[in-house]
């Protein structure tokens, strides 16, 4: 089971880009403060104008919890996984949710939990147009 992205107007270019294994960060047009999650104003200048910038894609465990059933069906079934929460390092104030796995596309239990660790490099790779990580 692939968990797939719910998108609205100001998301969707994340997905967009992401589908062809492109890291974009929304990025006000006038501060050019990077913001995330998407959304139509800038939080520190207020400006409605915004572009994608292309991040690097490394990053940093910010912090990670291994779910254990009871789960949503089809959850369940690949339980325990990791969930992490990836610090950029482009853009610190940036983190994004997502899966530590051993290469993009493997399965979300790939990575033994006892690797991960708080501070951990780490760099983005896509499957399907769903970003991944693996360690660096």
């Amino acid at each position: 089971m692939t968990l797939k992205p719910v998108t609205d107007a100001d998301g969707a270019p994340f997905w967009e880009y992401a589908a062809r294994g492109e890291l974009r960060v929304q990025t006000c047009a006038e501060c050019g403060e990077p913001r995330f999650p998407p959304r139509p104003c800038c939080p520190h200048c207020r400006s409605f104008a915004s572009g994608w910038r292309l991040m690097s894609g490394r990053g940093r465990v910010w912090s990670y919890v291994v779910p254990h059933p009871p789960l949503l069906p089809g959850y369940a079934e690949q339980a325990p996984y990791n969930v992490v929460v990836v610090e950029l390092a482009e853009a610190p104030r940036i983190r994004l949710v997502g899966n530590l796995v051993t290469e993009a596309g493997a399965p979300l239990g790939s990575l033994d939990p006892g690797r991960i660790r708080i501070g951990a490099r780490v760099r983005a790779v896509f499957h399907e147009g769903l970003p991944q990580w693996v360690l660096v």
